[in-house]
């Protein structure tokens, strides 16, 4: 059995554990805060936006063979979102098992057909381990997200496509539900995938940084619900088709279908942003309960021990003095 100085020095040591998680806990709720706030402040105009697109999108023949129409798949973009650091639970995990599950799957491609963007620290040094091509250095904007650079990297990638040095584009990310719940996804970035419309889950809870087991199960319930009712809407809502352009179409494309894109992947960037704090607050949330656990057992132990020690000093001085 330990002794006293060992049993205090370790519940000494797991109390400064728990002061650290604890902070660490309290800082990512308060940078989630500010997450949500953004997404909140950006998520309208980027929802709008890419309804009436893909809606006008699905409506028109012509564009649909121009824009959504699929191709053979020679090269393949991945943009995978990540963070730069650690202590986040299964986040960074979780998007690398999906990114090497995609990678899996475009194997009969050849690496050199193969170009990653890879934003965040985590998975940009997966990367390189692979030995696959990364498209250059993003880890600032896993930190910092910055509407410029996500403006450029769209660009960018959209003239790829133009141009067929790309003939498929997806991102891998976290998709921020709740804060309890992020949900990581694969979605299609060129071509535009308008079947996504429909199926998209829009539902998000922007107000609460809750993440317990009660919430998580409540949010579950209530998105079930909402879904149900948006399905029974979208039964009896015709597809809008009626579209009047101006100036003329190529017009109206050259400048929708860029913004769209660079608000795809602006959005995702916050998602994974979001999502990474929120998995990290219930990291440490998870730390904190179980040093308050252990603290509870060491402090069981040393009070036993304790009182061991006190009887057995008792019994020595009572079969001293009998031995007197």
């Amino acid at each position: 059995m330990p002794s006293l100085k060992e049993i205090k020095g370790r519940i000494a040591s797991v109390n400064s554990t728990r002061k650290i998680t604890s902070a660490m806990k309290m800082v990512a709720s308060s940078k989630l805060h500010h997450a949500q706030v953004a997404i909140e402040n950006m998520l309208p105009y980027e929802s709008m936006l890419e309804h009436i697109l893909k809606t006008f999108l699905a409506s028109d023949a012509d564009v649909r063979s121009t824009y959504v129409a699929e191709r053979p798949v020679n090269r393949v973009a991945l943009i995978v979102f990540s963070s730069n650091s650690s202590l986040c639970g299964g986040f960074n995990a979780n998007v690398i098992k999906e990114m090497q599950k995609a990678l899996e799957q475009y194997k009969h491609l050849g690496k050199e057909n193969i170009l990653i963007y890879p934003i965040g620290r985590k998975v940009a040094e997966k990367v390189n381990k692979l030995g696959y091509t990364s498209a250059g250095n993003f880890n600032a904007l896993a930190d910092k997200p910055n509407v410029q650079e996500c403006t450029e990297i769209a660009q960018k990638l959209g003239a790829m496509y133009r141009l067929g040095e790309v003939d498929r584009v997806e991102m891998i990310y976290h998709h921020f539900k709740s804060a309890g719940s992020q949900i990581l996804t694969r979605k299609t970035f060129f071509p535009i995938d308008i079947e996504s419309e429909l199926t998209a889950d829009k539902e998000r809870d922007l107000k609460s940084n809750v993440a317990t087991r009660e919430a998580v199960e409540y949010l579950r319930q209530r998105d079930k619900e909402h879904a149900e009712e948006n399905k029974r809407e979208l039964d009896g809502k015709p597809l809008n088709d009626n579209f009047i352009v101006e100036p003329d179409l190529d017009s109206v494309m050259n400048k929708l279908i860029p913004k769209l894109a660079h608000l795809m992947l602006y959005t995702a960037l916050l998602d994974s942003i979001a999502s990474e704090h929120a998995a990290r607050m219930v990291a440490m949330q998870t730390a904190t309960d179980n040093a308050d656990e252990i603290l509870r057992e060491l402090n069981l132990q040393y009070n036993k021990s304790r009182q061991q020690a006190i009887t057995s000093e008792l019994l020595d001085i009572v079969g001293g003095t009998v031995n007197n």
